[in-house]
């Protein structure tokens, strides 16, 4: 039997954007983690943000928003307050990026492969240069959605 990385369901990707799958790994207990089918998304029509989408058991995986400049500082140092704090892994765990989600009285911290979050932000900068998003926003559009009364937002 072949392991192709982890299952997870066909989401919804846009022409102008990017996705990785990747393997999560989140401590229950000590000394028991448990793997969780996850997959980062970036679209250029958001290009501030990066979306991490979590597969548990459910039918739709839950979904994180954060800064994209929050998690490529976070690959090289502490990154991030209040509900996403991310950083590298540090002596044996180097090959990890650790990505701390915090909601509602409760904590988890996912262990990310260093690796497939480099390439996953190496594939967004192809896109979006760090330092160019302003030059991907339609600000036209948005003022003239907000004065119309519609939807904020840039997409569906």
């Amino acid at each position: 039997m072949t392991y192709d990385g982890p299952r997870v369901p066909a989401q919804y990707a846009p022409g102008d954007g990017c996705a990785v799958a990747l393997d999560l790994r989140v401590a229950v207990c000590p000394g028991l983690t448990v793997s969780v089918a996850a997959r980062l998304r970036y679209h250029t029509a958001d290009p501030y943000a990066v979306f991490l989408d979590n597969h548990t058991d459910l039918a739709t995986p839950i979904t994180w928003v954060f800064a994209r400049d929050l998690l490529a500082t976070g690959v090289h140092g502490w990154s991030g307050i209040g509900s996403v704090s991310i950083h590298p892994g540090v002596d044996e765990r180097r090959d990890s990026v650790f990505i701390t989600l915090s909601g509602e009285g409760s904590s988890v911290v996912l262990r990310a492969p260093a690796e497939r979050v480099r390439t996953f932000l190496a594939r967004t900068e192809s896109l979006v240069p760090i330092g160019r998003e302003r030059t991907h926003l339609d600000l036209d559009g948005l003022l003239r959605r907000l004065y119309e009364g519609g939807a904020a937002s840039p997409g569906p």
